[in-house]
């Protein structure tokens, strides 16, 4: 790792560095000393010395003085600078784990703040990794990330998926971009099954690494059982169930492209003569099913995040406790609910309170089984709550 340059100071206010010195990398604009060191005297994706109200050095940090996180520690060490060669050892770090934890490369390289990598996420798929920047520190050392990348694990190609909507609120553009070879899916190998995914035109960076540990408690419950699996995009928990013994699957999706995947999926399996689909808003075909008096052994309820922003809250819940309601409700007499939330502004505690409102209000009684969790490719930084997110419960719902 370099020695640090130069670098301008960005001063906190009095008493604001207790955060950083708890073990946070989050500056909210608030908490700079604007009269000793002016926001606006900065770039977007500068590097900038950190320091205490007194002088004393915290760290290094990029700046953007257009974002509310207007700053984002780096190092606690104040004589290193994000650059190619503290990229090359925070990536091998990285890699360290999870070479430690899977024995196959698939799986969450990167996951930003939690891998002292702020704004970055990366995501492997053998030869190939999808690269997702969503700050403009980040932004600023791409080519020195790609170089660090290249060294540490050599990839035949690379997609930059830099289409958040959080580039946003950073005053980024949003692209993609392709470098190297990248064939138009890629398969992921999980549990024995293997997986056709798009990292283009896929849902976030292609596949989503962070359910793998629950989908695998999954066969503990669908032997011999009809199972319902919505939002199933590519038909990751579906085919876990039928491929551990469950007697029909019905996938449900509302992309016609994820209904494809689903069926091509299924059949490269040998899995196609037990998972059927039905491609429909989640809500509306589970009225229908609802109305057309189907029941299941198994609901899987596994949705994008109803609560983005604070302000979501309220409708956020309305729409897990309406969800999970209907869910219940095409459920047998002895029926097994596997739901979770990838919320992290609902804490587990407020998920657990709208089961339990949802079977009340159906006259059912709820047993939680079992609580699943991130994968550990998704570690959590205990400093920023924001890093703890996934909530998957299995539930036993029985008649009252």
């Amino acid at each position: 790792m370099t020695a640090a340059p130069d670098l301008p100071p960005l001063s906190l206010k009095k008493n604001e560095e207790r955060r950083i010195r708890a073990g946070h990398l989050w500056v909210y604009s608030n908490e700079v000393d604007t009269a000793a060191t002016p926001l606006k005297g900065f770039e977007p994706g500068q590097q900038a010395h950190l320091l205490a109200h007194n002088g004393k050095p915290l760290g290094t940090a990029y700046v953007n003085p257009g974002s509310l996180i207007c700053a984002r520690l780096v190092s606690r060490d104040p004589h290193y600078v994000l650059d190619r060669s503290l990229l090359v050892h925070r990536l091998k770090v990285a890699l360290s784990l999870r070479e430690r934890l899977f024995d196959q490369p698939y799986y969450r390289l990167v996951f930003g703040e939690a891998d002292q990598l702020p704004g970055l996420v990366i995501d492997r798929y053998n030869e190939v990794c999808v690269v997702q920047v969503t700050t403009a520190g980040m932004e600023a050392v791409k080519a020195q990330l790609l170089e660090a990348l290249d060294k540490v694990i050599h990839p035949a190609g690379v997609v930059l998926r830099a289409d958040s909507s959080v580039r946003k609120l950073e005053g980024l553009e949003t692209y993609q971009e392709v470098i190297g070879a990248v064939p138009d899916q890629v398969l992921v190998e999980e549990q024995g099954l293997k997986f056709a995914v798009s990292l283009q035109q896929g849902q976030k960076t292609g596949w989503f690494y962070d359910q793998r540990m629950n989908r695998a408690r999954l066969a503990n419950y669908v032997s011999g059982q009809r199972v319902l699996d919505v939002f199933s995009y590519v038909g990751a928990w579906g085919l876990q169930a039928a491929a551990a013994g469950a007697a029909d699957v019905l996938c449900v999706d509302a992309s016609a492209a994820a209904i494809d995947r689903i069926q091509a999926n299924a059949a490269s399996n040998g899995l196609a003569d037990r998972v059927a689909t039905l491609q429909g808003d989640a809500f509306e075909a589970l009225g229908q099913l609802r109305a057309g008096q189907e029941k299941f052994d198994v609901v899987v309820l596994d949705p994008p995040a109803f609560i983005k922003r604070k302000k979501d809250t309220k409708s956020g819940e309305q729409a897990y406790h309406r969800l999970n309601q209907l869910g219940m409700q095409l459920l047998r007499r002895d029926g097994i609910l596997v739901t979770a939330s990838c919320s992290w502004q609902l804490p587990e505690t407020q998920f657990r309170k709208i089961l339990l409102q949802s079977s009340r209000h159906l006259d059912r009684s709820l047993q939680i089984l079992e609580r699943g969790h991130q994968a550990p490719d998704h570690p959590v930084h205990p400093a920023i709550a924001e890093t703890d997110y996934l909530k998957a419960l299995f539930c036993r719902v029985l008649p009252a």
